[in-house]
């Protein structure tokens, strides 16, 4: 059977950097893709600025996710959600940007009293979603496979996190099915990662391949009914909707249709209404 997948829920635009596409042009390719929805989720990370993050208006680097709440729900027919893909920096699931304090506005003036957060605390509010990913993988070197899963579920267990990014190819060693379970029971989405696939990249054991983690999450939810947001990670316009790859492996496991969240935008939509919390 054809799987359908009418959303694009992990994307990037050229504020990443490391992206060369704007947020408009993704848009028009989504629509010549016939896509429903499209998530743009670009980087929170200091992969982007990698300054003194106590510097008093360090926050200010991270305006351009602020500013995303701008943007209409809907354009030129596809509905448009922001989120962003924030880094888990340590081994207890903290995330980029917890230890960084904001006691300004974005033009320098002070924050009235009691309303200091964390730049985390000052992004995560104004997404729809948010995806925890492991980009730098210094401190996980010495981690057992239990600190790892702990870690995983603890950025999971985070309100506003939908997902998390990747996890096929991470090349991380943990328990697949205690972060699968965990993540059913907080009713949020496991991601199969499109770019994940054909990477020769194997675990840090020297183990699977990243084909066949990915695959073997995927025939963990097809059979414990944990549904799936099928994405591309697309870094540029050209890969917006391209799930090919993805898409195959799930036809080839007869992953069931009604198990993928992004199989049209009503279905995603109510997949980040029963899965993330606001604080």
């Amino acid at each position: 059977m054809k799987l359908q997948n009418l959303c694009d829920v992990h994307t990037h635009t050229l504020f990443s950097r490391h992206a060369y596409s704007t947020i408009r042009e993704n848009v028009e390719a989504a629509k010549e893709r016939g896509l429903e929805l499209l998530g743009s989720t670009d980087h929170f990370s200091d992969m982007l600025y990698p300054d003194d993050r106590m510097e008093a208006d360090y926050h200010r680097h991270f305006q351009y996710l602020l500013c995303t709440k701008d943007w209409p729900d809907e354009a030129d027919g596809v509905r448009l959600l922001h989120g962003c893909e924030v880094d888990i920096v340590d081994k207890n699931g903290a995330f980029f940007g917890d230890d960084v304090p904001v006691t300004r506005t974005i033009t320098a003036d002070p924050l009235p009293a009691g309303r200091e957060t964390t730049l985390y605390n000052w992004v995560a509010r104004h997404m729809d979603y948010v995806i925890a990913s492991i980009h730098g993988k210094e401190f996980t070197k010495d981690l057992s496979a239990a600190e790892t899963t702990e870690m995983y579920i603890r950025a999971l267990e985070r309100p506003e996190v939908l997902m998390l990014g990747h996890i096929g190819r991470s090349g991380l060693n943990f328990d697949f099915d205690e972060v699968l379970k965990r993540t059913k029971e907080l009713g949020k989405l496991v991601e199969i990662n499109e770019h994940s696939f054909g990477s020769t990249f194997r675990s840090e054991e020297g183990g699977a391949s990243i084909d066949s983690r990915c695959r073997t999450i995927a025939e963990r939810c097809a059979e414990w009914g944990i549904p799936v947001a099928v994405s591309t990670d697309a870094h540029n316009c050209w890969n917006i909707g391209r799930f090919d790859k993805a898409l195959a492996m799930l036809e080839e496991i007869h992953f069931p249709q009604e198990l993928i969240a992004t199989r049209s935008a009503d279905a995603f939509l109510e997949a980040v209404h029963s899965g993330v919390r606001h604080h």
